[in-house]
């Protein structure tokens, strides 16, 4: 079984082998390797019986043919991974032609009626909306402008967001982002922070920056861990097992917490009626504005707001009775990415706190996991474990370069800067970059580009960190950068980390 957290390289490989051999991949993730760790088949759930059928055959294949089986593996491994023809430096678009083609991917994959991507469930899929951002003071379409609104309008009025404690979940199962997957991720409270300060700026609404400060003073509330890093995430299913258990209500949960009066207003005010969105009851979600109400209540906004206030104080003490169970190991990177966004957050919203949590977050992290000039992956049960990868180094070095940019600390700096160094040496080579140091299996090598997922690709976070930084690593990164743009011009759409940093460099 992989730890998807302590393993995210590994994850992430047997996914690409999945979505390559079977056109998509899930969860539970099932793959079949070779004794030398070739892959040989893999599937997404199955039911038991036909799993177990599956492994009769296979295990009955093995046992007659092995060797025919390891060859067919291998063969197999090396057409995947063969490395496609690109075109001559003297073909490679300009990264004005790169960006223009990947806005136009972004509206060939945008719904523009409940935005985001995709016509199923919705994922945030930050890395392409801080792209879009990034891209936003060269001028965007009106299309891609509009679109762009849309979606974080949306993300921040639905289902995706807990309108009650503040955070983002990690994704909605259905296409208008009404009913979540109720799990929630510390990356995805980091990156979506930044996000919408970045389109506050732009866009100059002010509304964004309160919802990022929330989301940032949630984490600080609910998910600091106990070693003083912040933990990976909290449960998508309460204690007893119920998915969105801790967040759902049912009308008779309201009445008891509130009373009759005050459980119809927060119906109201977090439109819980009608028909309840989930088994287990309503999710809050945007309702009638404060303004609205305190009209047909006779009051003033200002008495509505604190009347709401208290009643949304009275949610929260009853849902302490049924929090999720948590996943408490604090990993390095994620760290990164919250030290970026608090740094950001710090300087954006004038507020020192952000910059002063930043600040013990970073030193915090290298008494625990910095040791003999390498990184740890993780905090756990109260020691460091696993290998850190290039996106752990890339995340945290660019979140303590953020930081510099808001408070000067000379050991912060000599450490983002052995941080940069070690990433290089560690994980780029001769034909690219790696995600892991030591690859665990066959195929794991080097390449100029790594796609972005749910979180950015830590090549071109690397190269970003290290352009910002100067000195050997930037030009270290000039070249890789050079190397890497044949290999971004068919797809951009998927290489959205690298576009920001493109429109960045330009």
């Amino acid at each position: 079984k992989v730890d998807r957290e302590l393993n995210p390289a590994l994850d992430a490989y047997l996914i690409d082998y999945l979505e390559r051999t079977r056109g998509r991949a899930g969860w539970p993730l099932n793959v079949f390797l070779t004794p030398e760790g070739y892959p040989l088949v893999g599937m997404t759930y199955q039911p038991p019986e036909a799993f177990l059928g599956v492994l009769k055959r296979l295990a009955a294949a093995w046992e007659a043919t092995p060797d025919e089986l390891r060859d067919l593996a291998r063969r197999a491994l090396l057409e995947l991974t063969a490395e496609p023809v690109g075109e001559s430096a003297e073909t490679v678009p300009r990264p004005a032609v790169l960006r223009r083609r990947f806005l136009n991917q972004v509206l060939a994959y945008a719904e523009p009626m409940a935005g985001g991507f995709g016509e199923q469930n919705k994922f945030p899929m930050t890395p392409k909306l801080r792209a879009v951002l990034a891209l936003a003071g060269d001028g965007l379409p009106e299309e891609v402008r509009d679109w762009l609104q849309l979606t974080l309008d949306k993300m921040a009025s639905e289902g995706l967001r807990d309108h009650l404690a503040g955070g983002f979940f990690r994704y909605t199962v259905d296409p208008s982002w009404q009913v979540p997957h109720f799990e929630k991720m510390l990356y995805t409270q980091a990156q979506l922070a930044r996000v919408y300060l970045g389109a506050a700026a732009r866009f100059q609404r002010p509304e964004w920056e309160a919802i990022a400060a929330e989301t940032l003073d949630f984490v600080l509330a609910r998910m600091r861990g106990p070693q003083g890093l912040y933990i990976a995430s909290l449960s998508a299913v309460d204690e007893a097992g119920e998915e969105g258990g801790s967040y759902l209500w049912t009308p008779e949960q309201l009445e008891k917490a509130l009373g009759k009066e005050d459980a119809a207003l927060a119906r109201r005010r977090w439109r819980m009626q009608g028909h309840p969105q989930a088994e287990g009851g309503f999710l809050p979600r945007e309702g009638e504005s404060i303004e609205a109400l305190a009209k047909a209540e006779g009051v003033t906004e200002e008495k509505m707001r604190r009347r709401l206030a208290d009643i949304r104080a009275r949610l929260l003490a009853a849902r302490e009775q049924r929090s999720p169970p948590a996943d408490t190991k604090e990993l390095a990177g994620w760290n990164g990415l919250l030290i970026g966004a608090l740094a950001e957050a710090g300087r954006q919203l004038q507020r020192d706190d952000y910059l002063d949590e930043a600040q013990r977050l970073a030193r915090r992290l290298r008494e625990l996991l910095w040791h003999d000039g390498g990184l740890w992956r993780a905090a756990s049960a109260g020691r460091p474990v696993g290998s850190a990868g290039l996106a752990d180094y890339a995340y945290l070095a660019e979140g303590l370069g953020r930081l510099l940019q808001a408070r000067p600390d000379p050991g912060l700096r000599t450490w983002r800067d052995a941080l940069l160094a070690e990433a290089w040496r560690r994980f780029h080579g001769p034909r690219g970059f790696r995600a892991t140091e030591r690859p665990p299996l066959p195929g794991m090598g080097e390449s100029p580009v790594l796609q972005d997922g749910a979180l950015p690709a830590g090549p071109a976070v690397l190269i970003r960190a290290s352009l910002a930084a100067g000195g050997t690593p930037s030009e270290a990164a000039r070249r890789a950068l050079a190397e890497a743009l044949p290999h971004l011009q068919d797809e951009p759409f998927w290489y959205a980390s690298w576009i920001v940093m493109l429109a960045a460099d330009s």
